[in-house]
């Protein structure tokens, strides 16, 4: 009874989550035509991201991208909803197959995401510091310096890594969780730290 019990549980589980991915998705095709994204072919999502994109702004998704903003749909959970802020003049790129959980990506002059980026939960990507060292800038609402941030294909960051200005991320590397990147991080390493330094080759 208790094994017949725990499989009713699952299964009522995945098709709560199958609902949500249904809902999210068909409300977030809405959102992103309204924000004036471009592709996002495919895309599925469970919850809603939240979507922020200048009229001078470039927002391009690719095809099969996954994002998990809702928190039963990450079993490690989740600090917060996936969120896409796209400032004036800047430009964000996110390649095909990539997978976002509770992600936070702000965007000031360039970013980009290669192909099949797989992101932890409660990953956050900025090309900008959010505030300027100088105080009268900082208490005009200005933002900090900007470098672009470069990720390659087959990227993983692991849970609670940080992506800052100026990053630049090689094909088939490894981000240790909690780790900070503020360089560049050769391809097909793992990398961990703060900030984050390769540690040794990748298979």
């Amino acid at each position: 009874m208790k094994q017949y019990l725990t499989s009713l549980s699952y299964a009522l589980h995945i098709g709560m989550q199958q609902l949500l991915s249904w809902v999210s998705t068909f409300c977030m095709q809405w959102r992103l035509f309204r924000w004036g994204a471009e592709g996002g072919h495919r895309a599925r999502f469970f919850g809603l991201t939240s979507v922020l994109r200048h009229p001078d702004a470039t927002l391009i998704l690719g095809p099969d991208t996954v994002f998990r903003s809702h928190p039963s749909s990450s079993r490690i959970g989740l600090q917060q909803r996936c969120m896409l802020s796209v400032f004036r003049g800047a430009r964000l790129e996110i390649g095909s197959q990539c997978g976002f959980s509770g992600t936070v990506i702000s965007c000031h002059q360039h970013i980009s995401l290669g192909d099949r980026v797989l992101c932890g939960a409660n990953v956050t990507i900025t090309d900008a510091d959010q505030h300027s060292l100088d105080p009268r800038r900082r208490a005009a609402g200005e933002a900090g310096e900007a470098a672009p941030v470069s990720i390659g294909n087959d990227v993983w960051l692991g849970m609670n890594t940080l992506i800052l200005k100026g990053a630049k991320i090689g094909d088939n590397v490894v981000i240790a969780a909690n780790s900070v990147v503020t360089g560049d991080i050769p391809a097909n390493t793992i990398a961990a730290g703060v900030p984050a330094r390769p540690l040794k080759k990748g298979s």
